[in-house]
């Protein structure tokens, strides 16, 4: 086993994509300057939005596919795991921005919405279209004392629209920047920094000051879910992920996720997907970085 581990951490199991951006912390590329590179699964230590003014897009992003068709916009966050599988006739740009260039109380939103909502359906004249001309203008400037401030402001601005889409999308404007959604965005962050040590509606709750009944209402006022389905949906991509990207057995992958007992995890794991672990690793050939 030690062996196995040692191997590893030698080779990652699944590639980050960073330190790949400017000096400045931000980038835009024409959607048709993809390469092969995209086409592995891989992470990134940034956000990346696509914004889309013609064709149709198709990614896999945390094992959905995700498509954007016609005039589009779509956000990936850091962290998630994600790959093109198709385009036709695609056109737009990839805005890469650093995560200091996002406020955070637009980050809780983006956060907010991961695996609810990721793609917004716009018009062809979006607003947010004519700030890619200004922002490549802006990242073309040299030794400019002022570049690192209007990137902030365009940037913040492009995902400020990103968010305002959202709210539209979910109905849920009323609650940004509310008591409750900013009681469900820390419960979020949380989830995401603990969710091995952590796996009990009570224990964040105990965190966040408020009843384990609380925190479940307002989390699904919010998402739509109760917030021990977050966390169960936390365990369970990660699991996904070390079982397809891997080859790590089914025990490492319950000590990884911070199970005492492998038997528990393979119970949950089955009763959250309706197979075994084993049989999830089998549905696609498993992807081991060369």
């Amino acid at each position: 086993m030690i062996i196995i581990m040692d191997k590893i951490k030698r080779k990652p199991a699944i590639e980050v994509h960073q330190d790949e951006l400017r000096s400045v912390g931000a980038d835009v590329q024409p959607i048709d300057s993809l390469n092969s590179m995209a086409l592995t699964p891989h992470r990134d230590d940034h956000y990346m939005f696509v914004l889309q003014r013609s064709g149709s897009f198709l990614w896999e992003i945390d094992f959905r596919e995700v498509r954007l068709e016609g005039p589009s916009i779509s956000f990936i966050a850091p962290g998630q795991v994600h790959r093109y599988l198709d385009f036709n006739k695609a056109e737009g740009w990839f805005v890469f921005a650093g995560t200091a260039f996002i406020s955070p109380s637009l980050r809780n939103v983006l956060d907010t919405y991961l695996h609810i909502s990721q793609v917004i359906p716009v018009e062809k004249d979006d607003p947010v279209f004519t700030l890619i001309p200004l922002l490549q203008h802006v990242l073309s400037m040299v030794s400019s004392p002022v570049q690192a401030s209007l990137i902030g402001s365009l940037l913040d601005t492009l995902s400020g629209l990103v968010v305002s889409g959202l709210a539209q999308l979910q109905r849920s404007g009323d609650l940004i920047e509310s008591p409750k959604y900013d009681t469900v965005a820390r419960f979020k962050q949380l989830v995401g920094a603990q969710y091995k040590e952590l796996k009990q509606v009570k224990a964040y709750a105990a965190l966040l000051n408020i009843t384990p009944l609380y925190l479940n209402e307002v989390t699904k006022a919010v998402t739509g879910f109760p917030a021990s389905y977050w966390i169960s949906q936390a365990l369970l991509l990660e699991a996904k992920r070390l079982l397809y990207y891997t080859a790590l057995d089914v025990r490492q992958i319950a000590y990884e996720l911070g199970y005492e007992d492998h038997a528990y995890f393979s119970r949950f794991f089955r009763k959250q997907t309706g197979m075994t672990a084993l049989a999830f690793r089998k549905t696609k050939p498993l992807f081991v970085p060369s």
